[in-house]
């Protein structure tokens, strides 16, 4: 081959990289958009709305990187096949969750597209679009975890905390009348019981949930979690990470997490937490802490996104009305119901004004 031939392969090896390059920078901005729009308008979370919108940002600044005049010059939209293909599926879509699902992918694939076509052309960095791949598989990630843990708490209102009391025919009577009651999640935490009491008073506490409208929640162990087969765990800051209990008690089960500040929201919604405990909102009974985040922080947390938040912390039927003022329609309580003199009515009582909040 001589040199003028080489010279008009190399050109042509060029237009079409861009041509497809274009194409697929397209793709990506158009599927990112979609998924914006909806994390914007039909979750109406700040969190994820953010993360998009950076992403979309990161997107255009790479591919700015390539002479814009050279992209619309290779482009040939009317003369492009893949306009005339169509799929039968292409013009449907069955819910919201098919919606974002299909235009993730769209990103996905694009980006890949992006990587490998920069990589003929040996220029526009590659490795930045295998970057950004990444981190919409995550946020892709964040935003299923989001939906499920939405529609699978959509009903929790009121999370009550349950230790071991003092004998197991005392935490079977307070148990059955929790559940009566239907308290909506129950969490089993006590520090001072063995293991094989704990495992116990597990699973009898999974056998009367069972067939009710009462999830269990283990505290801590994802161990007795799974040993139990509970509906989830919860985790503090100090205890396994998200990836360590998710890999005990498998992809099905709900986890928690126990935040006290908006970095570690944020981390949590980042690790794959199903529903967070934000707090301590006032002095609590359970624990102690030198110092409480309290109702600002409930307020941040719950505007920052839109994943179940459960407020925690020294909250009762008075002060209730100032955690429902922030914003919160979720809480987590112990004192105030196991230690009611009619834990039934105490329950009720706080449900009837959650039910109030929802229908102001």
């Amino acid at each position: 081959m001589n040199t003028e031939d080489r010279h008009f392969e190399q050109q042509q090896t060029q237009a079409t990289a861009l041509r497809a390059l274009d194409a697929a920078a397209n793709r990506a901005s158009e599927g990112l958009r979609v998924a914006e729009d909806y994390t914007r308008f039909v979750l109406d979370d700040w969190y994820l709305t953010g993360n998009l919108k950076q992403l979309r940002h990161d997107l255009q600044q790479i591919v700015s990187q390539i002479p814009q005049t050279e992209l619309h010059a290779c482009r040939q939209t009317t003369t492009d096949v893949g306009t005339e293909i169509k799929t039968t599926t292409e013009y449907q879509r069955a819910d919201w969750d098919d919606l974002v699902s299909a235009n993730l992918k769209r990103a996905e694939q694009a980006l890949r597209t992006l990587e490998e076509f920069s990589k003929i052309i040996g220029t526009y960095q590659p490795a930045s679009f295998e970057s950004l791949r990444y981190r919409v598989y995550t946020l892709h990630k964040l935003l299923t975890t989001t939906q499920q843990s939405q529609s699978r708490l959509k009903d929790a209102k009121l999370y009550v905390l349950l230790d071991g009391r003092d004998s197991g025919e005392s935490f079977h009577a307070l148990a059955t009348e929790l559940i009566e009651a239907q308290v909506d999640v129950i969490q089993l935490r006590d520090k001072k019981l063995s293991d094989k009491q704990l495992l116990s008073h597990a699973k009898l506490l999974r056998k009367l949930t069972s067939n009710t409208s009462t999830l269990f929640i283990m505290n801590d162990r994802p161990d007795i979690a799974a040993l139990s087969d509970a509906d989830g765990v919860h985790l503090g800051q100090d205890e396994l990470s998200v990836k360590e209990a998710r890999a005990i008690i498998g992809p099905k089960k709900l986890i928690g997490i126990s935040t006290h500040s908006l970095e570690q929201v944020k981390q949590a919604i980042t690790d794959g937490a199903n529903y967070l405990g934000t707090g301590p909102t006032f002095a609590s009974q359970t624990k102690n802490f030198k110092e409480f985040p309290g109702l600002k922080f409930i307020e941040q947390a719950n505007q920052l996104s839109t994943l179940p938040m459960f407020a925690i912390g020294g909250i009762n039927l008075e002060n209730l009305p100032q955690v429902l003022k922030t914003g919160a329609s979720r809480i987590a309580v112990s004192h105030a119901v196991i230690e009611a003199k009619q834990p039934k009515l105490a329950v009720q009582e706080l449900k009837n004004k959650l039910a109030n909040i929802e229908r102001d």
